[in-house]
């Protein structure tokens, strides 16, 4: 029996490592990995620089561009106390506010016209007004209420509630006409400025502050606020308006329109006498061009285009009893001759066929008549970023109602009239005239 050699198994046996080539891989690999982190470290302070440079760039542009012309007008609050109803005092502010946002007016000042001492002596001082340096004043309530709605219909739909409260003076706003300004975005607006509301939200690691702009998700901005203020944000370009992490900076209500010339509202300034309107200008040089409306002033046809230059410009309307008795209230000022006060005293309805015209409608007027007669120093650049805004729809021309649906809408009409009554209505022309108008 022949028995063969078994073989016995091969193994392999690995070589251990030593300790001097373990020190060497452990070595090479943090030398990667001081490499690795270096390099990020150079990329994060590249791109911090290039952060910083852009800053700065932008300041300097800033500081470059020359401030826009800006148009002021100045209003007495006793037209108020003209209106028979208190819809009809709202309505009446709506209808400043709309002429303001109409011709692009960065200013409103509401005067007292009846005098700080008259006021005084008439018990109607009761109401308190908080200037921007909160300073407190007592101003009749005509002025806050007309500075209280016009300040209101400024503001974007989506932060009312956060500024202003139910209030008396506010109960019938509900019938006014919105100003639809071009700050006042909807929530699918894709435009780089927003007007907000600094949120109570706690951002992460205390940097910033997260602000409400009318979008889903509040914007981080890059200064810490105190809660509760109004803010104007600049979103950082290339953001998605649904995205959970929206991110800008605070800029001053005047970059919008340097920026992108876009009108961005009006700010509301109550003066308690009448030479407060040109002694407190919120510009640090006044204004340079002051213009008064009067029956008695200059006719405006003989006036030439284009003549009357001005960086701050400001017209001043008079009320009920006209310019020459709010200057007659006012203690400081000993001047007889309105027209003394102004550089223009001008008169934009030299032809009217009304003994009066009122305040309002002074307002239009004069803001149409003397648009080719100013010419701003500093015009704001031309707005061409139209498309991130809604505008109104240009469809052409439109018949003025559907032919067709009103006469059916006035059949169904007369077939149920004929079911309820055997007699025909003697309204009937009356009802199909209402029909088409709704149509």
């Amino acid at each position: 029996m022949l028995i063969g050699n078994m073989s016995a198994p091969v193994t392999h046996t690995t070589k251990k490592k030593s300790w001097r080539e373990i020190h060497r891989e452990q070595k090479e690999q943090r030398k990667v990995y001081r490499e690795q982190n270096l390099e990020r470290k150079l990329e994060k302070q590249k791109k911090r620089e290039e952060l910083q440079r852009q800053k700065a760039e932008e300041e300097i542009q800033e500081k470059a561009t020359p401030a826009v012309s800006t148009l002021s007008i100045a209003v007495p609050g006793s037209i108020l106390e003209n209106a028979q109803s208190e819809e009809l005092r709202t309505y009446l502010a709506g209808q400043i506010a709309r002429a303001a946002c109409i011709f692009k007016v960065d200013e409103i000042v509401v005067f007292d016209d009846l005098g700080e001492d008259n006021a005084k002596r008439a018990k109607r001082s009761g109401d308190t007004w908080q200037e921007e340096d909160n300073e407190t004043k007592n101003v009749r309530h005509c002025c806050v209420q007309l500075a209280r709605i016009l300040q209101y219909l400024e503001c974007p739909q989506y932060l009312r509630k956060f500024f202003f409260p139910l209030h008396r003076d506010l109960k019938y706003t509900g019938l006014l006409n919105p100003l639809d300004a071009p700050h006042h975005l909807r929530q699918q607006s894709e435009f780089i400025f927003r007007e907000g509301v600094v949120s109570g939200k706690p951002p992460k690691q205390s940097k910033g502050s997260y602000v409400n702009i009318g979008l889903l998700n509040d914007c981080l901005v890059d200064k810490i606020l105190t809660s509760g203020l109004r803010v104007t944000v600049k979103l950082e370009p290339d953001q998605e308006l649904k995205s959970k992490k929206i991110r800008g900076k605070i800029v001053s209500p005047l970059q919008p329109r340097l920026e992108t010339g876009v009108y961005w509202g009006y700010q509301v300034r109550i003066a308690k006498t009448f030479s407060d309107i040109f002694t407190k200008s919120i510009y640090e040089n006044g204004y340079d061009l002051t213009v008064g409306t009067s029956d008695k002033g200059t006719d405006i046809h003989t006036v030439d285009n284009k003549t009357m230059k001005f960086n701050h410009a400001i017209i001043v309307y008079g009320g009920v009893l006209g310019l020459g008795a709010a200057i007659e209230n006012d203690d400081e000022l000993n001047v007889d001759d309105p027209s003394l006060l102004f550089d223009e005293y001008i008169n934009v309805a030299p032809n009217q066929g009304s003994r009066t015209i009122r305040t309002e409608e002074a307002i239009l007027i004069s803001l149409a008549a003397l648009e080719e007669k100013m010419e701003p120093l500093h015009r704001p650049k031309v707005f061409d970023l139209s498309h991130s805004i809604p505008q109104s729809e240009d469809t052409g021309i439109k018949p003025s109602f559907n032919a067709v649906s009103a006469k059916r809408k006035h059949k169904q009409f007369q077939n149920q009239n004929d079911t309820n009554s055997s007699v025909a209505s003697p309204n009937n022309t009356f009802v199909e005239e209402s029909v088409t108008a709704e149509d």
